[in-house]
């Protein structure tokens, strides 16, 4: 009797054994199905969001006024966004994405954005030292210049970046100094300004 009786105790702790494993078998396998699940689930709203993006990219490229969440949109559309923006020179509208490259863009996105930034300005500022307008002139181009020195610090080899730096310290050197004055400002502007800057004087940047 006492052999029968440890005979059943060793096959009721087998069978509880197999039973342990059994259970945590399957416990695994609906953890592996979950993890699977959540990882398409994953991948698909990363689709979702790229396509949905690259639609909202390509009608920007487009011309068509597309609005955009700053806060939520991702590197690339805030990108879009600012550059639609600022080749039309509306730079107060786009200010607020590269604003809002600064804390979620990497350092490609937003050396592209301060580029185009920077040359947005000095696009502006060409149009105001010709109409007389140096003081507004003036400030533009230092913001320009900042715009530049900016991506600069992030890639020092950005050449294009490198060359308007250049242009715009040559137009603020150029312009005439604004001194106060109850006397409308009858200077305007040398008639060899733009033959001192190289290249892009009457174009784009």
């Amino acid at each position: 009797m006492a052999r029968s009786a440890a005979t059943w105790k060793w096959r009721d702790g087998l069978w509880r054994l197999a039973t342990a494993l059994y259970a945590a078998r399957v416990a695994f396998i609906l953890l592996l199905l979950a993890a699977g699940l959540a990882l398409m689930a994953a991948s698909g709203w990363t689709w979702y969001e790229a396509r949905r993006d690259n639609a909202v990219i390509a009608a920007l490229a487009a011309g068509e006024d597309v609005a955009i969440d700053p806060d939520r949109a991702s590197p690339p559309v805030l990108f879009a966004r600012a550059h639609f923006l600022l080749k039309r020179d509306r730079l107060d509208e786009a200010q607020l994405l590269l604003d809002q490259a600064n804390f979620r863009a990497d350092d490609k996105t937003r050396v592209a954005m301060l580029y185009d930034g920077g040359n947005a300005r000095l696009r502006a500022s060409f149009a105001d030292v010709e109409n007389g307008k140096f003081e507004r002139a003036t400030s533009l181009v230092n913001l320009a210049k900042a715009d530049y020195n900016e991506a600069l610090r992030l890639d020092p080899q950005a050449w294009d970046v490198k060359y308007n730096l250049d242009v715009a310290a040559r137009l603020v050197r150029d312009l005439p100094v604004i001194v106060p004055s109850e006397e409308p400002l009858q200077q305007k502007p040398r008639k060899d300004l733009w033959s001192d800057l190289p290249g892009v004087p009457r174009g784009a940047p």
